[in-house]
Order: structure tokens, then C-alpha cells, then sequence
């Protein structure tokens, strides 16, 4: 046993602790360091949370980590006291200075704890502070005791409005308004009514209606805690005032739709008069061209949801935005409404203008890289090109050649005979629209997917064996709930992988007996159906809200292979031998199956430095019919940087499979059930470095008893002996755009029948660890 790597970082972990220990170095003389911050609540209800109402403590003590070492400040005091040093510069920078006790902050920070209670209903709210000094290491903590009180309890609410109109509007869907008798006095409930009414009103017409017309007045008596709230819908400004421009309160129809084409906001002042050189009427759009008619007349109609002559409506706002923005040819994209006519009746009109800014159609670019893949150099090319409007519709097309060669066992001198040479197409167009036969207009604009073709082809050549594979693929893209629902439905994809008859010998010669490394040499043909789900509850964050403390997401796909050609074969050539003799197409057996899998991932943010993440994962795969075994590519793997990370990918599992040899065991050391759990602290540590400690469960199996994987099979009376479990710690660099991850993985509990079962208590660094880089976090 050698854990090197574990005295080390314990002992870079003790040295900023102690640096931290010294934690005044560089504090003021006379002045306290904020040592520690705490909220006690003493609330009865339930209602109040204390890690929420912490957020609006702004005086808080240096961020700690693990809630024990100030690891910042420990750096940030390794630094000395000239600052004309580069070096204690460059160290000050990375850390985080002492925070001084003020106590004036923490009476500042005291009312804003009591305005966050009055604000919650607490309305008699009150708020006192306790401080505990030690003189002697010059550190001050600071204790605020919170007595919210009863809170108050809105009674009845009445409604008043300046008209009928208004009123029938707004109490048309009184049933789904969020303030109801028996809600808390809370101030954030009254302003999410605020906005739902708004938008309530911009959905019916009223485009100039603001929520500051939106008013409450809480009527409470002396030694009760009920309120009688009064919402109020205040009539217009006079239109007399210089700052009123316009009627708020009444209905805007859209008069004209106007769109300019070659809008540029630098340049671009007066819209209404704009002058083009080509003027275009199309289904009461009006659309001024440039020099170019860059954009199909058709298509700027499919994506704009503004109608002349209807009422103005924000949804439909927001419709044209969304589809006008998944045109890639379009660089930028503003809508305005100008009023037009008279200022006084009971209707107003708009005349709407959408102003689009034309983005580069074409961009090429070429890739270079080296590669050594254990030992074996090689060297790769790609040129890559993409047209954002290929047919005047915004269609996109993207191609790519790629081209490698590599000289096996490191042998550059001999490049003609020991060698792998790969070349590789990729050819794809996306339409932003839905591409499909039989379906009313109305419904492809409503759920605004784009279609995407593709096709590939991948050409490999080893001393041993060629290779051919191509790839087909139709499929549907859409989001739905402001983009936390996403979905993409495929209704079909081709994956054919062709071998000359020269590799016949090659596949006898290394896998005589196996069934699993035959399949991976040898031609086969899939032909599936898939969907796919993802949902978040991840909101745009707005000014007024609390930042977000808990998100989750889910993943769900399904997908199923073979049926629509195993209905025609057993129609026109069916015969009961099937199992023995499977169907070909082409001469090639095909595959069929079915698989789903789900994945669940939550995020608890405590503060924004420390977060706990936790993963869940389940997937399945059953072959039937023309298939006893699923293909190779679509069979779930265990370890990896993604999974349970003590062990490196694909050496993990199936069950107890006694797998020794990463190299030859590489093939059957996969199954048909995933199961994965995983739990993970996150803590931001200094600069760009992320911190993480992490702990892994899982393992998977085959639903078949298959000779060459013995052990491998689920069993449900002892499936939970079979578990993995792994822990770890690790590094990431957050770049914004992207993030590198290192993790280091312990193995803990081996399953393998001839493995050591506990490594855990007796771990060995060479045999139980294993590492892992990666790109984003792992769930």
C-alpha cells in the first residue's frame, strides 16, 4: 500500500490550515476578524427558513469549506505584507482577505433580516443581536436572534376595478389566481399576482398596461392577526399629462405588420420611413428587402404570429421571438409597436415592426491534432463546413471529412503494412420547421420543432481487418415551458457496419467461442425508433426572487430496433426457425430489441460556494424476436469518469464477472440493467479551482445467463450484494464556458468473485485507484 497521493494532499490541506489558524496576519490593528455568523429562528410555524433568510446577511465571515477551514483566507494569509511583490500580489488575489467586524453592518444587516420577515407576513418582526469577542485571538461572532411573531392571515380580498371590461377580464379565471384566504401576508405572493394579472391583461389586448397600476391596500384591526386585502386596478393617467403618451387601459389591434430585412441598429434610425430596394406583400405581411431576398417570404410568415387586424397579445410576442430566433441565418432580432391614429376610443391601434439583422451564411474551418493512444502516435485532419441558408429557409448545412493514420506499436517506420487508417462523412441539413407529411399547419407552427437529416460514413483499415460503417438518421427537435421541457422523437435511424470477407479468418483467429467480440467484426444491421425527454425545473432567475436553492432534472429515453422489419418478414417469408435461423435484410442479420433508461439528478445549493449534488440512474435493455443478445454499442457499461469512478470504463460488472484484463475483458464487460447512484459536495475553492468529494454505488447485469459472462446475470434476491461502491475526491477548473474535471476514485466494495471484497479497509493504491478527466461535471 502507497497512498502518497493522500499524505500529500493532507499535508498541503494541514498547511493552509494552519495559515488560516493565523488568521489576523492581516488584519487591522484594533479591529476584530468576523469570525463565525449565526441565525437563530424561533419560529413556531415552519414558514421561515433560516438557510433563505441568510441570504440577506451581506456582513458574512470568510467562506469555509466543508464549513470548517477558511481555505481562502488561509491563502490569502500565506501571503506577505508587500504588496509590491508580484508573487504576495498574485497570492492575495487567489485568496480572500479578512472580513473586519463592523458593527454598524451587522445593525444594516439586522433590519434587512427583519424586512425579509415583515415582507413574509411576520409583520411585528423583530430582530436582536448577541456578539461573543475573544480578545485575545481578536475574533468577534455574531449571533442574530429572530422573532418573527404570529404571522398575519389574509381574511377575504376584494376586488375593485375601473370598469367592467377590466373586471370581466381579469375574474374570468378567478380560480387560478395565486392569492386565496388563508395565504400569509407575503409580499412576494402579492407581486406574483401583480404579474399574472399584467400578463393576463398584455394577452387581451391591453399592450401599454403596466403592473404599477396594480395596487394592494391590507386593512388589519388592533389584536387581530386577520387582514381584509383590497386589490385595486387604478383607472389610466390623463392623457393630458406630457408623460403620457398613450391610453393604458384600453385594447391595441395590430394594424400592420412590417418586417425589415437588412435592419442595422447602428445605422438604422427612422423605421417608419425606412426606404428598400425591394418591397415584398405577402399574406399581410409587408417585408422590405436589401440588396438580397436572403429569406423565403414563406418563411418569415411560418415564424411570425402577429396578424393585422387581431388583437395584440405578449404570447404572441414572444411565439415570433422564439421562432424567428431558431433561424441560424438571422443575427440578431428586435420587434417594436408604434401607436398609430387617435389616442382616445375604446380601441387603439399598432402598427408592428420586426427588425432583422442577417448573420454570416458560411463559415469552414480546419482541425489538426496529433493522437497517441497507448503508445501508438498517429496524426488527424478535419475540415469542416457549414451553410446557415442553404435553401433561402435558414436550412443549415453542415459537413465534415475527416481523415487519421496511425502507426501501431509507436512504428512510424513501417507506414505502409503496420498501420490504422481512418477516413470519415458526415453530412447533415436542419430545418427549422416540421418536415412530416399528413399534418395540419397549424399544428407544426404551434410546436415549432426543426428536422434534421444525416448521414455518415466511416471507412477503418487495420492489418488485421477493414471496416465499414454507415449511419442514417431522421429526426424531430423541440422545447416546450419556457425551454425547461425538451424533446427530440426519432423515427428512425440506420446503423449498418460492413466487413469485407477478408476478415473472416481474423474473427475465427480471436474469438472462436464468443459471441460478444464476433458481433463487434461482423456485419449487422439496426434499424430503431427512439425518444427522448429531458425536463429541469431551473428558472430564469429575476431581481426580486431568491436565488434558487434546489434543481433538479430528468432524462428519459426509449428506443426500439427491428419491429417494423420483423412484421414484414414474418407477412411474406415467416418461418418458426427464426430463433436459430434469424431474419436478414440484405443478407444481414438485423437486430431487435427494446431499452429504456431514466436519469434523476438534484442540486442543493447551499450557499454559492457549497453545493451537494445527488445522481440516480436505471436503464434497461431486453432483445426478443429476431434477436437473443443486444448489439454491443447499445449495451450499458459500468466505471468510467461518469459512473461509479473507482474503476476505469468498461472494467466493471456484469454482477460478480471476475474480470482481470482491461485489454481482453474489455468486450464482455457489459450488460442489459444499469443501476447507478451517486452523492457529490461541490465547493468553490480559489480562482477558477473547484473542489469535490464524491461517493458511487452501482453496477449492472444481464438479464440472460450468457456463457461468457459468468456471473453476470440480475437476479432480484441478491442483486443488492452486487453493488460497487467507490469514493473519491476532485479537482475542476471552471472556465465558464466550460469546465475540466479531474477525479481520483477509491474502490471500497468490489463484487468481482475474485477480487478483494472490502478494499475499502484494506485498500491498495496501485489495485483500488483509478483516474479519471473528463469535460463537465459528471451529473
Amino acid at each position: 500500500m502507497k497512498p502518497l497521493p493522500f499524505k500529500y494532499l493532507l499535508l498541503l490541506y494541514l498547511a493552509v490550515f494552519m495559515a488560516g489558524c493565523a488568521s489576523t496576519r492581516h488584519l487591522p490593528e484594533g479591529k476584530y476578524l468576523l469570525d463565525d455568523v449565526k441565525i437563530h429562528l424561533n419560529d413556531s410555524t415552519g414558514t421561515l427558513d433560516e438557510t433563505e433568510l441568510m441570504t440577506y446577511v451581506r456582513n458574512q465571515e470568510n467562506n469555509r469549506m466543508l464549513w470548517s477551514a477558511k481555505l481562502r483566507l488561509g491563502i490569502y494569509n500565506m501571503s506577505g505584507k508587500d504588496t509590491t511583490k508580484w508573487w504576495n500580489r498574485w497570492i492575495r488575489k487567489l485568496g480572500e482577505p479578512p472580513v473586519v467586524y463592523d458593527p454598524a453592518n451587522s445593525v444594516s444587516d439586522a433590519e434587512q433580516l427583519r424586512k425579509a420577515m415583515v415582507n413574509a407576513g411576520f409583520l411585528k418582526a423583530s430582530v436582536d443581536i448577541d456578539t461573543v469577542e475573544n480578545a485575545k485571538k481578536r475574533k468577534m461572532k455574531v449571533i442574530y436572534n429572530l422573532h418573527p411573531g404570529s404571522p398575519y392571515v389574509i381574511r377575504n380580498i376584494d376586488y375593485v376595478f375601473p370598469n367592467d371590461t377590466l373586471r370581466n377580464i381579469v375574474m374570468r379565471d378567478s380560480n387560478r389566481m395565486i392569492l386565496k384566504p388563508g395565504n400569509l401576508l407575503d409580499r412576494s405572493l402579492l407581486e406574483s399576482e401583480r404579474d399574472l394579472m399584467t400578463t393576463r391583461l398584455r394577452n387581451r389586448g391591453y399592450y401599454a398596461f403596466g403592473k404599477e397600476f396594480i395596487t394592494f391596500n391590507a386593512d388589519t384591526t388592533e389584536g387581530s392577526l386577520d387582514v381584509d386585502l383590497t386589490l385595486t386596478l387604478n383607472p389610466p393617467y390623463p392623457l393630458d399629462r406630457k408623460t403620457v403618451l398613450m391610453d393604458t387601459h384600453r385594447e391595441y389591434i395590430i394594424r400592420n405588420v412590417t418586417c425589415i430585412m437588412d435592419y442595422d441598429p447602428g445605422v438604422t434610425e427612422d423605421i417608419v420611413n425606412f426606404r428598400s430596394k425591394d418591397t415584398v406583400n405577402y399574406r399581410g405581411i409587408k417585408i422590405l428587402y436589401g440588396d438580397r431576398r436572403y429569406l423565403r417570404p414563406g418563411v418569415l410568415e411560418e415564424n411570425c404570429f402577429l396578424t393585422p387586424g387581431k388583437l395584440y397579445r405578449l404570447r404572441d410576442v414572444n411565439k415570433t421571438y422564439s421562432a424567428l430566433s431558431r433561424l441560424q441565418i438571422l443575427k440578431f432580432v428586435n420587434i417594436r409597436f408604434i401607436p398609430v391614429g387617435s389616442q382616445t376610443g375604446d380601441v387603439g391601434f399598432l402598427d408592428a415592426y420586426i427588425l432583422l439583422t442577417k448573420g454570416k451564411s458560411q463559415t469552414f474551418s480546419v482541425e489538426l491534432e496529433g493522437t497517441n493512444s497507448e503508445g501508438d502516435l498517429g496524426v488527424a485532419v478535419g475540415l469542416n463546413y457549414s451553410h446557415r441558408n442553404i435553401g433561402k429557409g435558414s436550412e443549415t448545412l453542415s459537413a465534415k471529412l475527416r481523415g487519421s493514420y496511425e502507426a501501431l506499436s509507436g512504428n512510424l517506420g513501417d507506414f505502409i503494412h503496420n498501420r490504422f487508417m481512418e477516413y470519415g462523412m458526415e453530412v447533415g441539413i436542419n430545418f427549422p420547421k416540421f418536415k412530416a407529411p399528413f399534418l395540419r399547419d397549424s399544428f407544426k407552427r404551434r410546436i415549432m420543432a426543426s428536422t434534421e437529416f444525416n448521414v455518415s460514413m466511416n471507412y477503418q483499415e487495420r492489418p488485421e481487418y477493414t471496416r465499414i460503417i454507415s449511419t442514417a438518421g431522421w429526426s424531430y427537435k423541440w422545447t416546450e415551458h419556457n425551454k425547461r421541457d425538451r424533446h427530440t422523437f426519432t423515427p428512425i435511424d440506420i446503423n449498418y457496419v460492413y466487413l469485407p470477407e477478408s476478415t473472416n479468418e481474423f474473427i475465427d483467429l480471436i474469438a472462436p467461442d464468443n459471441p460478444l467480440l464476433r458481433y463487434s467484426y461482423e456485419d449487422h444491421f439496426i434499424m430503431r425508433l427512439g425518444y427522448n425527454f429531458y425536463h429541469t425545473n431551473k428558472r430564469q432567475e429575476r431581481a426580486w426572487r431568491q436565488p434558487q436553492r434546489n434543481i433538479f432534472t430528468i432524462r428519459v429515453n426509449a428506443e426500439v430496433a427491428g419491429n417494423f422489419l420483423f412484421a414484414l418478414n414474418s407477412i411474406f417469408n415467416h418461418r418458426s426457425d427464426f430463433h436459430t435461423n434469424p431474419y436478414k435484410v440484405f443478407g444481414i442479420h438485423y437486430s431487435q430489441y427494446a431499452k429504456a433508461e431514466t436519469d434523476l439528478s438534484f442540486l442543493h445549493i447551499f450557499n454559492e460556494r457549497n453545493a451537494l449534488a445527488w445522481h440516480g440512474g436505471f436503464g434497461i435493455g431486453v432483445p426478443y424476436g429476431n434477436s437473443t443478445m443486444l448489439p454491443f454499442e447499445k449495451r450499458f457499461y459500468g466505471g468510467g469518469a461518469n459512473g461509479v469512478r473507482g474503476w476505469d470504463v468498461r472494467t466493471l460488472g456484469p454482477g460478480r464477472y471476475p474480470g482481470s484484463n482491461s485489454v481482453s475483458d474489455f468486450i464482455n464487460q457489459c450488460g442489459d440493467i444499469r443501476i447507478e447512484m451517486s452523492a457529490e459536495y461541490r465547493a468553490k475553492l480559489f480562482w477558477i479551482l473547484e473542489g469535490a468529494l464524491f461517493m458511487d454505488v452501482g453496477n449492472i447485469w444481464t438479464i440472460r445467463n450468457y456463457p461468457t459472462q459468468p456471473y453476470g446475470m440480475f437476479h432480484f434476491n441478491s442483486f443488492y450484494k452486487e453493488f460497487a461502491a467507490a469514493y473519491g475526491v476532485g479537482l475542476r477548473l471552471d472556465f465558464s464556458y466550460f469546465l475540466l474535471r479531474f477525479d481520483l476514485g477509491m474502490k471500497a466494495r468490489n463484487p468481482a468473485i475474485n477480487a478483494e471484497p472490502w478494499p475499502l479497509i484494506h485498500p491498495d493504491w496501485h489495485r483500488d485507484s483509478s483516474f479519471h478527466f473528463s469535460i463537465g461535471y459528471p451529473f
